[in-house]
Order: C-alpha cells, then structure tokens, then sequence
C-alpha cells in the first residue's frame, strides 16, 4: 500500500495545478483521473484569454500543464476511485482500472493512504434528456465540438445553448466548415459580448426562443422536433451539438461527507478547504466562474493549504 502527503483526485486544470505546487513543496503527491488527463478542459476548441498565450487550444494546454506536472508529482490515469475513506490518519483509497483497461485476469486493483485530499472531479455534460439524444450519442449528437466536429464538415449542424461554450463551440465549428446554427431557447444570449460579436460577424444564425423537443433519424440524425415561438416544427440536421451546462461530479465528496451548495456544489472557504478536515476541492466542482484561470487559481490554493496544514 502507497502512502503519499496529498492526493489529488481529477486531472484537469485545477488538479494538475495542485499536483504542480503540492510537487514543488516537497510533498509526496499522486494526481489520479479516471480518463485521459485534461477533463473538459480538452474540449475548449480555443482560448483567447489565458495569460500569456494570445490564442491556444485546451488540448495543447492542457499537453504542457500535464508535462510541467509531471516534473513534480504522479499523475494515474484511466483509473477510478472504488472506494474512500476517512481515517484516523488520513485517507484509505482503492482504486481499479477504468473499464477501458479492464481485464478479466487483471482489474488494476490498488490501494493508496493520503494525509491529504484535493477534490477536482470537475463536472459533467448536462444533457437535454430529449427522446433520442441517447440513441444517436456518437451518431449525430454529440457534446464537444473538438472531438466531433470534423466529422460534419460541409453538413448542416444545430448547436443547443446560449452561454459562452455554446457561442465558442459554433465560432469552432463555422470555421471548420459547418454550417452552424445556434438554437437558443430565450431571445437574448447568455455568452460575452465579443462572442455575441463574433457570430455576427462569422454569419451564425440564431434560432430565438427555440428548443430541440426530438432528434430524429435512421442510422444518423437526419432531422429534429424543434418548438419555435410555441409551434412545432420538423428541422433537417445532420447532428446536434449540446452545450448547456454541467453537472457536478460530486459522488466521492458525498461519501467524504463534504458539505454540497444547493447545486451539488462543493463548498470551501478561502483556502480551499471544505468541512471534512485534511480534504480540499478546486475547480469547476466547487461552482462559482467556471473559468480556466480561476479552476488553475483554486488549485494553486489549495495545495499550498494543504501543505501549510500538514507542516506548520
């Protein structure tokens, strides 16, 4: 059994910037993700505010954070928390492969004690729960522009959304070549002004007071249900794209016992630590500006509270 000072759980931004500063301070630190490190931070198509960088992708961001991080800490991918625990010296994990890497003749199984937790788990896709959304998942409909988006070059595409994400990942695909319409269920965006400027300015139609009600097809989506000002109507598609949010990934803080907003958000005071002594959160999980800047801050935080209640 490895015992490490802090152990970090989720390796998007906030994770591997925790593992990066609880690395530097001479902690014994292990970063664990149960995917590919990066979280949905891999799926931002580009930034245009991230200090220091006039324009990069989440991808090759994320690509030097991981590579920095690993300077200083351990980073455990496709690997999942089975269970965790509370104990008198700290914390009891047990940990097995992802289904990705699961054997019959080999689960991965491993077991870890922490003195210390940083809980970045991030967040989910929230999804319309629309009949045929799920049907046609990796057929049509799809939630990351990045990934998905090459695949309907030249072809009609619906994004549903109206916030930054939603703009942002239509800016993508317009200039992938897709001809992009955003349906947005008010009749004003949600997004920044200079996105809102944006898609004007790139010709991206806005369906107002519209929602995708149905995705329809065969063996790809071919057409939607949409409910435009009231009135039903069959709309031609050949997919849609879902940006409308996300949903805390919160089930390892419920059996901490951390205490949840009333969004099933982590709560944490100023240093990042939540009710349960020695356990810490940063990120998109903790709610809050869901920016990459403030997810990276949060993490910086939080390792050094860690460090500074273990050591002084």
């Amino acid at each position: 059994m490895e015992e490490y000072d802090i152990i970090i759980i989720g390796a998007g931004p906030a994770g591997l910037t925790a593992g990066i500063y609880a690395g530097r301070q001479n902690s014994k630190t292990l970063v664990i993700d149960k995917s590919s490190a990066g979280g949905l931070g891999l799926e931002v198509p580009m930034m245009q505010n991230y200090p220091g960088f006039e324009s990069i992708s989440g991808m090759e961001l994320i690509q030097k954070m991981k590579a920095q991080s690993e300077n200083y800490c351990e980073i455990l991918e496709n690997t999942v928390i089975d269970s965790i625990e509370k104990t008198e010296d700290g914390f009891h994990l047990k940990t097995k492969y992802s289904p990705l890497l699961m054997t019959e003749d080999d689960d991965g199984a491993k077991e870890f004690i922490a003195k210390s937790i940083i809980l970045a788990t991030g967040a989910s896709h929230r999804h319309l729960n629309i009949p045929g959304e799920e049907e046609f998942l990796g057929r049509g409909v799809a939630y990351c522009a990045t990934c998905d988006g090459m695949f309907f070059i030249g072809k009609d595409v619906l994004m549903g959304g109206g916030g930054n994400s939603a703009a942002a990942e239509s800016l993508y695909l317009k200039n992938l070549g897709c001809n992009v319409k955003l349906v947005h269920r008010r009749d004003e965006l949600r997004c920044e002004h200079h996105l809102q400027k944006a898609l004007e300015e790139n010709g991206i139609e806005v369906l107002w007071n519209s929602t995708i009600e149905e995705i329809k097809g065969e063996m790809m989506v071919n057409s939607v249900t949409l409910l435009r000002d009231g009135v039903e109507e069959d709309y031609k598609t050949d997919a849609v794209f879902v940006a409308i949010g996300d949903d805390p990934s919160n089930d390892l803080a419920k059996d901490l016992g951390v205490a949840l907003d009333e969004g099933g958000y982590i709560i944490t005071d100023k240093k990042q630590a939540t009710n349960v002594k020695g356990v810490y959160s940063a990120g998109d999980i903790t709610g809050g500006v869901k920016q990459w800047i403030v997810a990276c801050g949060e993490g910086a935080v939080a390792a050094i509270s860690a460090y500074e209640d273990l050591n002084l």
